[in-house]
């Protein structure tokens, strides 16, 4: 695809819109619960094909991934914690919190916004 579509915004990711593609894109990562690692592989598949063909795709892809990466940080601490029990109720604490950061993503990027993860790491800017 060239620039132009990136300008005028006729771009249609897998032949939908671009806030229902970026909605999909934040949901996929709860593909991990039905399929082992779905949610790590789905959203970064999806980014990696559409990223150089529209900005908004690229930013919440770029948000997204930041958010993978942290959550494997986070979840590894939690499992390092379990040695003194805390880590159980971190874990627990975590998951919920990431299952309502990704419904939030979800929301937003149908909205039209850009969200960014609260506690994501920025490793990919």
């Amino acid at each position: 695809m060239t620039e132009e579509t990136n300008i005028n915004n006729d771009y249609k990711p897998w032949g939908m819109e671009v806030n229902q593609f970026c909605m999909l894109m934040h949901l996929a990562q709860l593909a991990g619960y039905a399929i082992p690692l779905a949610g790590l592989v789905l959203p970064i598949i999806m980014w990696a094909t559409n990223k150089d063909k529209s900005d908004i795709v690229d930013q919440h892809g770029k948000n997204i991934l930041n958010w993978i990466i942290s959550s494997i940080i986070y979840v590894f601490v939690c499992i390092l914690l379990m040695i003194v029990f805390i880590g159980f109720f971190a874990l627990i604490a975590f998951a919920i919190c990431s299952l309502i950061f990704i419904v939030l993503g979800a929301i937003k990027a149908n909205d039209g916004e850009i969200y960014k993860y609260p506690f994501a790491i920025n490793f990919i800017k």
